[in-house]
């Protein structure tokens, strides 16, 4: 597999994947600001994307999350396996408690998605991506 088809197929699952930015959204109706601070700062870790040809690879991500207007969240994060680096955008809504969804987009690649982050603690997060016909599921740290 050349460099080139390398990367674009791990941009196709990773779009699928990280969210991790270029949309901004607010939280939803009712959810305070506050809510929002949990998420705020940097975040490291790692996990596994599943291509739409089934085929799997681990990756490392680095995502920074911050508060938007209106309350929203919005998403920046760098990812990366052993045969290419992504770059993407996503937007953030507060659903319940430590739950938050939203859509990312990939620019570079054109792939657009759903992410669902899942707060386990202050220090931890799990985050599923949808798209571009493959997924991603990451476990993240400060």
């Amino acid at each position: 597999m050349t460099i080139i088809r390398a990367t674009r197929t791990f941009a196709t699952g990773l779009g699928v994947t990280m969210a991790l930015i270029g949309a901004f959204g607010t939280l939803a109706a009712g959810t305070s600001p506050a809510a929002a601070q949990s998420l705020a700062g940097s975040w490291a870790g790692g996990g596994t994307i599943t291509y739409p040809s089934g085929e799997k690879e681990r990756a490392r991500c680095r995502a920074t999350f911050r508060n938007s207007g209106g309350g929203g969240v919005a998403m920046h994060a760098v990812c990366a396996t052993a045969s290419a680096r992504v770059v993407q955008n996503a937007a953030l809504a507060h659903l319940t408690g430590g739950t938050y969804a939203g859509d990312f987009y990939n620019t570079e690649y054109g792939i657009q998605g759903s992410i669902r982050i899942r707060l386990h603690s202050a220090n931890k997060l799990s985050a599923s991506l949808n798209g571009g016909g493959g997924s991603a599921q990451f476990s993240l740290n400060r």
